[in-house]
């Protein structure tokens, strides 16, 4: 074999392994976030979550984290509700502080803080965008005090989670 036919023959295998993902099913597949969510829908209002709880603060807290997340991973852009292609509204239902463990003088050790959420996301005609038309999302996290630990970081914590959870709601079902 001279050295014109094993170029053309790496040339061809080249040639081959370079088209074999557009034979083989995968050109219809897509890359990035923008197609996880809806593509009719640009533009969302994050209402001010209201709270149930007489812990001051924990809507505002929720709202920020929600917006935050929302503008960090996904396509959409928050703007006020005259400009806005849909809706998003919450309410933290129910919070809940419980030891889960003590010491031999009855101290807590171990605290769960726990929060319950309802969350609606439509479009201005109403309709509901996510899959079940109320999400209720249930989620705790436990800390300890004696490490150094606080109900504010548990919290915060907590409120990162759900905010994660929402945002993943809101994508397209696959």
């Amino acid at each position: 074999m001279n050295r014109t036919q094993s170029t053309l023959m790496l040339l061809v295998a080249v040639l081959i392994f370079a088209l074999l993902p557009f034979a083989s099913g995968c050109r219809g597949y897509h890359l990035g976030n923008q197609y996880l969510f809806r593509s009719d829908i640009r533009t969302v209002h994050v209402a001010m979550f209201e709270s149930d709880s007489y812990r001051r603060f924990l809507g505002q807290r929720m709202t920020e984290a929600v917006i935050k997340q929302i503008a960090n991973t996904t396509p959409l852009t928050i703007t006020e509700p005259a400009l806005a292609n849909s809706f998003l509204t919450g309410r933290i239902i129910r919070d809940r502080k419980l030891v889960v463990g003590e010491n031999i003088t009855d101290e807590p050790r171990s605290i769960d803080v726990a929060w319950r959420l309802e969350v609606q996301w439509t479009d201005r005609a109403g309709v509901p965008l996510m899959q079940r038309q109320a999400l209720k999302l249930d989620r705790g996290v436990t800390f300890i005090p004696e490490g150094g630990q606080s109900i504010s970081t548990a919290q915060q914590v907590l409120i990162e989670h759900l905010a994660r959870d929402i945002v993943g709601q809101m994508e397209t079902p696959w």
